[in-house]
């Protein structure tokens, strides 16, 4: 399993329509094959930060939705929006039952 987080810092006069563009990516990555789950969270101690958790089934499901339509258009955009460059982690790990 693969665990990425990217953490986005936004400017704050750009946060809605932001929160309003990453919809439709996190709406198409959640339907793509090899999605475990995609999830956006706000930062509660820094308001203008937001951080994408996506888990994914392995790296050929990651390769394939990084070169996906929904995830090509979004991240031209995201420059857009943000007030430092795009931070992502990626982790490899497995649920602890």
């Amino acid at each position: 399993m693969i665990i990425i987080h990217a953490t986005f810092h936004i400017d704050p006069a750009k946060q809605d329509v932001f929160l309003q563009e990453i919809q439709p990516l996190i709406a198409a990555s959640r339907a793509e094959d090899g999605n475990i789950s995609y999830r956006l969270q706000k930062d509660v101690e820094n308001e203008n930060v937001y951080t994408m958790v996506e888990v994914w089934q392995d790296m050929q499901a990651v390769t394939s939705h990084n070169s996906s339509e929904h995830f090509t258009k979004f991240t031209a955009k995201a420059k857009d929006f943000l007030t430092a460059p795009l931070e992502a982690k990626v982790f490899e790990g497995q649920q602890l039952k």
